[in-house]
């Protein structure tokens, strides 16, 4: 009984520096969690204090590119079937019309690059495997080694004539919720947009 007193004794007389120990062990398990606490509200009274940002406004010129760019795809997906079918794509066939449309004299390679519908960096792979295909070929002229000529070949054009009135009726359909006028008005447009390049 007298130890249990004497032990009660010698913990009210440490009682203070229990407390005060107690209260340096919280601090110091917490004082990460205050630090960033602290960090948190300081960022967010210097947000407060900025302007806040204004909204640009809708642009529909915006929204006409991306919906030039969606039809452009559209329209290049609904054809690229029927190229797959005959063993092309899109380019390809871009390059073999703007050959029979240059006829016998043929085109340089630049040419065709600048005429394509898509600019594309490699005319010369495509070209490369247009000739693979026999339906393309090129020839250095003699009177000038540095230029190389391209010339549609006969089974070239004879791909073209198979392709030119599916091509006509797959045009059609894509866009046969147009009327007639509105045709008109969509080239026009699109020219004039064109032209401001």
């Amino acid at each position: 009984m007298s130890h249990e007193v004497s032990h009660c004794g010698a913990l009210a007389r440490s009682g203070p520096r229990i407390q005060q120990w107690t209260e340096t062990a919280t601090y110091l398990t917490y004082r990460p969690l205050i630090s960033k606490v602290k960090a948190m509200c300081a960022a967010k009274e210097l947000l407060a204090e900025e302007p806040k940002q204004k909204l640009l406004p809708h642009s529909r010129r915006q929204e006409a590119a991306v919906s030039i760019l969606r039809t452009t795809d559209y329209l290049r997906r609904f054809c690229s079937r029927l190229f797959y079918q005959h063993g092309i794509t899109s380019q390809q066939y871009n390059v073999l019309r703007i050959l029979r449309g240059a006829g016998p004299r043929g085109l340089p390679t630049l040419d065709i690059a600048e005429r394509m519908i898509e600019q594309t960096p490699g005319i010369t792979r495509l070209l490369d495997r247009l000739e693979a295909k026999k339906v393309v070929r090129r020839q250095r002229p003699s009177s000038d080694r540095r230029q190389v000529l391209c010339y549609i070949t006969k089974e070239g054009v004879d791909l073209l004539r198979k392709l030119d009135a599916p091509v006509k009726n797959q045009a059609n359909a894509a866009l046969r919720m147009l009327k007639d006028s509105e045709i008109e008005e969509l080239i026009r447009l699109l020219e004039r947009a064109r032209s401001a390049r």
